[in-house]
């Protein structure tokens, strides 16, 4: 999914004018709202549910990179490889379970609201992330890791210096599936009563009318494609760093 140099920022205006003067789209999605009904989404504002929206996104995704990249670590070393089956049964639960049925778990739990959302994400983040950690620590090149020991450094110093900075770019492209995927599951968050773009579309849905569902998939979708091309940037930025 690469974007062009013209494009990206077509994008990235075309996004902003959605969420910030959604008005000027009336003529867009009028032809597919109910006769007599409402065009544009108003019960909250657009800004609003895209900024708790990604927020939600980010914070799920933080804690699925930290515990991921950190059980990475951990069945990398010797001492814990025996434990790598389990880590990677734990890591696969949440792919296991739909996201919907998590949130039915959790509102017992954590009630109504953010909470449950919260839980889904950072349970459905945690394979690609756990995976790709995985892939780039125990693919890194003998040669680097022997000059590294040659130099004196002893294992937590070669962890830092040689090992995460050359893994780095791999693992990124984990932590990109992970909030990408985040990003359009987070929707699911307002049948709980999270604040997500995802109360534009259940709207929608609810009231037979399609100009709302077009207006909040259309947004999470540019926030989707815009997210990724900038992790693919940053992804390139670090290979050439790291090769350099």
């Amino acid at each position: 999914m690469r974007i062009g140099t013209f494009l990206r920022p077509a994008l990235v205006l075309l996004l902003l004018a959605l969420v910030l003067r959604p008005d000027w789209f009336v003529p867009l999605f009028a032809p597919l709202a109910p006769v007599g009904g409402p065009v544009i989404y108003a019960r909250s504002s657009l800004l609003s549910l895209s900024l708790s929206h990604l927020g939600l996104v980010a914070a799920a995704t933080a804690a699925a990179t930290l515990i991921a990249v950190s059980l990475a670590i951990l069945v990398t070393r010797p001492a814990g490889a025996a434990f790598r089956p389990l880590s990677r049964t734990i890591t696969n639960m949440g792919q296991t379970f739909p996201p919907v049925a998590v949130l039915a778990l959790a509102v017992p739990a954590l009630g109504f609201g953010a909470g449950p959302t919260l839980v889904a994400l950072f349970l459905y983040g945690l394979l690609p992330i756990f995976e790709n950690s995985v892939a780039a620590l125990t693919s890194l090149p003998p040669a680097t890791m022997e000059a590294a020991r040659g130099m004196g450094l002893n294992r937590r110093q070669r962890l830092w210096q040689v090992e995460l900075p050359l893994a780095l770019p791999v693992m990124l492209t984990g932590i990109r599936l992970s909030a990408v995927i985040s990003l359009g599951t987070a929707t699911i968050g307002s049948t709980v009563a999270a604040r997500t773009l995802g109360e534009v579309i259940i709207a929608g849905l609810l009231t037979s009318n399609t100009a709302y569902v077009l207006q909040g998939g259309l947004i999470v979708g540019l926030f989707a494609v815009l997210i990724y091309d900038a992790l693919v940037q940053l992804e390139k930025r670090l290979s050439r760093q790291t090769s350099s």
